[in-house]
């Protein structure tokens, strides 16, 4: 059975430099390559994910009017995810990410918000009954938090799994933390969060049972070439990442999430079968430039 997958998120459009290193406090750097424009945004790439991976997928959003973003909806439908709740404003320019990348695959991310900042209760209350339908919704943080809290009201009333990527890391109120069923920070997310660094597989323990102690019922750490640790009060496991050359680490843990709600199934809770699932579309998507490109389709990762 396809999952039924809500995202709500932001629509970046990614402008990205390759370095062969990152610059130092006031040094000046020549560049081989002018900078180059992508598809992204947190939201969108997780959406993209998803739908790749063969869920029914719908994307809430808001762009701006001045056109920089409408190739990615267009984008968007050719991968057969529902558009109806992207919002289109007049008083912002679409969000924009601008994006450093070493030749280790490493990356630096300055992010403009724009229309992101502008979704507002009012156009998630538009898209209820999207939510009401679905079987999950994913979240970040690009976008204002009264929209995502009202979104999981939406959730938790019609007992639809929330899922929240706490990226970037910031603070989170208690009534978001109440809403929320499955956390997945990395492992500079959670020490944001809990205030435990990520060293071994003790602090692993430690930062689920943080998280797990405000309601959350599952964790999922994602660790980049370690693999991804999951846990929740009955059980716990590090499950191993796919050995593979980074190119390009951008849109790694989006890539990860979408195509881990492509697979889970609460009501079995099968995290190997998921998480190696996401894992292996992880480490295709570190092997290729760009955010929204990188991401694969399903078919690909169930051929490795």
């Amino acid at each position: 059975m396809e999952n039924n997958v809500v995202v709500i998120g932001s629509t970046n459009v990614d402008k990205i430099l390759n370095v062969k290193r990152f610059a130092k406090p006031g040094e000046t750097m020549h560049i081989s390559n002018a900078q180059k424009s992508y598809g992204g945004g947190k939201g969108a790439n997780q959406a993209l994910a998803t739908a790749r991976s063969g869920a029914n997928t719908t994307f809430i959003s808001k762009i701006g009017d001045e056109g920089d973003a409408n190739f990615m909806v267009e984008d968007f439908k050719k991968e057969n995810i529902n558009t109806a709740n992207i919002i289109t404003t007049n008083t912002a320019e679409s969000g924009q990410a601008f994006i450093t990348v070493d030749e280790n695959g490493q990356n630096t991310i300055l992010v403009y918000g724009g229309a992101n900042m502008e979704l507002n209760e009012e156009d998630v209350n538009k898209a209820a009954e999207t939510i009401i339908n679905a079987d999950y919704i994913i979240a970040q943080l690009e976008i204002p938090t009264p929209a995502i809290i009202r979104a999981f009201e939406i959730a938790y009333e019609n007992e639809v799994t929330t899922i929240l990527n706490p990226a970037p890391a910031s603070k989170l109120p208690k009534k978001l933390l109440n809403l929320t069923d499955i956390i997945i920070p990395n492992e500079t997310e959670a020490e944001l969060l809990s205030g435990i660094p990520v060293v071994d597989s003790t602090s692993m323990k430690q930062n689920a049972e943080y998280f797990l102690s405000l309601g959350i019922k599952i964790v999922l750490i994602t660790l980049g070439s370690q693999g991804t640790y999951y846990a929740t009060k009955e059980e716990s496991n590090l499950i191993p990442a796919f050995e593979v050359s980074a190119i390009d680490t951008t849109a790694a843990g989006d890539t990860f999430i979408g195509a881990f709600a492509s697979r889970f199934d609460m009501n079995n809770f099968n995290f190997e079968e998921s998480i190696k699932y996401a894992n292996k579309a992880a480490s295709i998507s570190v092997q290729v430039e760009g955010a929204q490109k990188s991401i694969p389709l399903e078919k690909d990762v169930l051929d490795i």
